[in-house]
């Protein structure tokens, strides 16, 4: 391809060679750079890749795209304003802009993503749209999990990942759009159907993210500046705000009647192997929904849901089957086990997480409330006294086990947790290996108990003295059932 072609909807100067050259490929780690390649020179908040362009151009690059002024010689040399933008630009016109062929949804918000995501998912999925995912969980195209980095990955990756959901038959996509995936414009270059914003909440405030509350929201806000329509949670402190930003028509959800889609007569519902939430929906129309996710909260997320796949084809009969069987891999993620008690899969990790979760399942009144958890090593000590205190107070029973020890003993970090735990009349028992720990789990259980294994979710892996080992508890849940039998 290209270099021009690549650069069609940038602004930008040649400072030397031609824009009118062959390019192979796309390279923003200088690492990965091949001969033929563009080298754009990202910059980031540890590392400014400009360093590194030399060596790029030793390595065979054409083509160097820059923001800042280099000598180099013997190579085109193209400046733009802003590098991370170009890169954007560049990866969409690289890979024939991918995201024009799908239907295209964007999530924001501190909490929510992830849950919602899945939830459009499974809605559109039994609407007959093949849809793919990009976000926590990685790159979703139907069967097949491609691990990324960060919630929202770099925008070759993005582009990537969506001419091969093109390629694969996907006719929708959505991507969670975290505050630093916007703030970097890895989603530049994508004018989406829809905009979604699920909550806000303090967060990501540090040097390597955002410096302030409002510089947070204000990235937020920037996804509305980029689609065709906007959805926002009109319950939310910070919707006038938003909304007022927006370059976009903005229709909203939540509990006020004002709303373009609202909830109402919410309810926690149980029975064998389900938790979950209904309620009546209103506004455009009218139904009851159960929600196959657990926690009043997940209204919301399912309100954000049912608002964007009404756009897009999806009739009740749709709603309401991919709201009831939604599963969210790793977020209080049901695993079948038996039907007088209920085994779940949660993230919660530290214990903020851990104490909504529990505090979400104390609401379902279970026999006992069994907490299996571990700690991370090389981490502060204080997450672990806190989760320990967290257990302790709101779990009947805590199983306390390991969770990637890295370069730390394990009975080491056992220790600490039971400092915290100590704080409270919380019961506990220590098995300190993880299978082990489930099977006490699975094998003292009681009728009507609910079973949390925290702190792994979609994780497959344990992490012991540097070397990153298989370990999917789902499997390990299979293993132990069939030596059970």
């Amino acid at each position: 391809m290209k270099l021009s072609k690549l650069l069609e909807k940038l602004d930008y100067t040649v400072l030397s060679g031609s824009k009118d050259i062959e390019i192979n490929n796309l390279a923003y780690d200088s690492r990965k750079v091949e001969p033929g390649d563009v080298f754009v020179c990202l910059k980031g908040y540890n590392v400014d890749a400009h360093k590194f362009a030399q060596s790029a151009v030793e390595k065979g690059a054409f083509a160097i795209v820059l923001s800042d002024e280099l000598e180099l010689a013997n190579v085109t040399v193209i400046k733009v304003d802003d590098t991370r933008k170009a890169l954007a630009y560049m990866s969409a016109s690289f890979f024939g802009y991918p995201a024009e062929e799908m239907i295209s949804i964007a999530l924001t918000g501190t909490k929510g993503k992830t849950t919602t995501a899945s939830m459009i998912h499974s809605i559109l999925e039994h609407s007959g749209i093949k849809t793919g995912t990009i976000g926590t969980l990685g790159i979703v195209i139907g069967d097949k999990i491609y691990k990324t980095n960060n919630t929202t990955p770099e925008s070759f990756e993005i582009q990537q990942s969506l001419r091969r959901m093109v390629n694969e038959g996907c006719k929708a996509f959505v991507i969670e759009a975290s505050s630093l995936g916007l703030k970097w414009h890895r989603t530049d270059a994508i004018y989406f159907d829809y905009g979604v914003f699920t909550n806000f909440s303090h967060d990501h405030i540090g040097d390597s993210e955002h410096a302030t509350l409002e510089e947070y929201l204000d990235c937020k806000k920037l996804l509305f500046k980029q689609c065709k329509l906007g959805i926002i949670n009109k319950d939310s402190e910070v919707y006038e705000a938003v909304a007022a930003d927006a370059l976009c028509p903005i229709e909203t959800f939540g509990f006020t009647g004002e709303c373009d889609v609202t909830a109402s007569q919410g309810e926690l519902t149980r029975r064998p192997g389900f938790l979950g939430v209904s309620f009546t929906v209103g506004g455009y129309d009218n139904y009851r929904v159960n929600v196959g996710v657990p926690g009043k909260f997940n209204i919301y997320n399912a309100l954000a849901a049912i608002s964007v796949c009404r756009h897009c084809g999806a009739d009740v009969s749709a709603v309401l089957a991919g709201l009831e069987n939604v599963k969210v891999k790793g977020r209080v993620e049901p695993v079948p086990v038996s039907d007088d008690f209920t085994l779940l899969i949660d993230y919660a990790h530290n214990a903020l997480s851990m104490e909504n979760v529990l505090t979400t399942l104390r609401q379902y009144n279970p026999n006992r409330l069994i907490t299996m958890f571990g700690a991370g090593g090389d981490r502060p000590k204080i997450r672990r006294y806190e989760m320990g205190e967290i257990s302790g107070n709101l779990s009947d029973l805590s199983v306390i086990t390991e969770d990637n020890s890295r370069f730390e003993d394990v009975m080491d970090i056992i220790e600490d947790i039971k400092t915290g735990i100590s704080k409270t009349d919380g019961k506990y028992v220590v098995v300190p290996n993880r299978k082990d720990a489930i099977r006490y789990c699975i094998n003292n259980a009681q009728k009507g108990d609910i079973i949390v294994l925290a702190g792994k979710g979609h994780e497959d892996y344990q992490e012991i003295k540097g070397v990153k080992y298989h370990m999917d508890e789902r499997e390990l849940i299979a293993e132990i059932i069939a030596e059970n039998n």
